[in-house]
């Protein structure tokens, strides 16, 4: 039985495992956003965009780089933390003294689980409202006659044409390219003296890549006469909205809060739709605590024995190896369970539930 009792050894695996994740944390954010500041140079006097705005793209990218990096900095930085502690003898003065293995490495999940609460808040609130106005910024420089808002959506300006849609997402499984589904779509046709003189309501609309559709459609005529409404199931849609420029604007699904994830599932099982990749990361997002908990108390094994002999570069090495190795192991899952109607709760959770039971086999065996 596992004494969880706060003791001075925690105390000293907590600083040193702190101290190495933070670094590790702010230079794999750091050397990634200062990648990607570079790209949007690349765009610099194109619609007006300038080094200030790039620099606030960036900014406005930050929170969610965090979250995203945060599962491999506590898993690299965890393995240097006690590295170093093995380094200067002090763990094994720690194993000497009666501590086990499970106990060291529950220490350090313990620091990781405190940093994992803050961070599962910061993916669920700035992060996806960051990317949201850094989508947003550049839809306006990417396009004079579009824009996006967080509360009304998407608005264009489509010739003498007012168009609003509730939401924009990309299709997946779309064998004619990239493409692009609107979520309640409003047209207004205006006329030259700026009245309106037709009004069209869709469910959704999609691009497939060639052409734009309107599905479920109510089409509303102004006349002298009155006014006349007609529904059709399908409608050709004869718009110069520029479905490249949603596609790159689009906040991408891994990106999005799972309050938002689960709104989009709702919505498109109301709609008779498949939720599927809504529904694969939303249970992604909901397992993510667990999976960096147990990621972490999986890569602890490795810091004792062997890297009690190897030096910083060889515990670096082992961590990202582990990292990356874990990462493909867990999109081959979800995907082939994506594929084989697995239901995406299991397909997430199955990695995480074998490497906690390698995980177990091993502290049984060594701890």
């Amino acid at each position: 039985m596992i004494s969880l009792r706060i003791k001075r050894a925690d105390r000293l695996v907590a600083i040193s495992v702190l101290g190495t994740l933070v670094v590790v944390w702010l230079i794999l954010v750091g050397f990634d956003a200062l990648l990607q500041f570079g790209k949007q140079l690349g765009k610099l006097d194109k619609n007006g965009f300038t080094a200030t705005q790039a620099a606030a793209y960036i900014l406005l990218t930050v929170p969610r780089r965090l979250y995203e990096y945060f599962g491999n900095a506590a898993l690299i930085g965890g393995l240097l933390g006690l590295g170093g502690l093995a380094s200067s003898g002090e763990l094994t003065a720690l194993r000497a003294a009666g501590m086990s293995k499970l106990r060291i490495a529950v220490s350090v999940t313990g620091v990781v689980a405190l940093l994992t609460l803050g961070v599962v808040i910061l993916g669920e609130t700035l992060a996806p409202v960051g990317d949201q106005r850094a989508q947003a910024m550049m839809v306006r420089y990417k396009s004079s006659n579009l824009g996006l808002t967080t509360d009304s959506g998407l608005w264009a300006k489509d010739g003498l044409s007012i168009i609003n849609a509730k939401n924009a997402r990309l299709l997946t499984g779309n064998t004619l390219g990239a493409g692009v589904q609107l979520d309640d779509v409003r047209v207004v046709h205006l006329t030259d003296d700026g009245q309106v003189s037709s009004f069209d309501h869709a469910r959704l609309a999609e691009h497939d890549g060639v052409k734009w559709t309107l599905k479920d459609v109510r089409s509303t005529t102004l006349d002298a006469t009155g006014v006349h409404s007609s529904t059709v199931p399908v409608k050709p849609w004869d718009t110069k909205l520029d479905a490249r420029v949603l596609e790159q604007s689009v906040v991408q699904v891994d990106n999005l809060s799972m309050h938002d994830l689960r709104q989009n599932m709702a919505y498109m099982e109301a709609n008779g739709q498949n939720p599927g990749s809504f529904a694969v990361a939303f249970w992604g997002r909901a397992l993510y605590p667990l999976t960096v908990l147990v990621l972490v108390l999986s890569a602890m094994p490795f810091a004792f024995g062997a890297l009690r002999s190897g030096g910083m570069g060889k515990r670096i090495f082992i961590g990202m190896l582990f990292a990356i190795g874990w990462y493909f192991f867990q999109k081959a899952v979800v995907s082939f369970g994506t594929v084989y109607g697995v239901h995406p709760l299991v397909a997430n959770l199955a990695p995480t539930v074998l490497l906690a039971v390698g995980a177990t086999l091993y502290f049984r065996r060594h701890g």
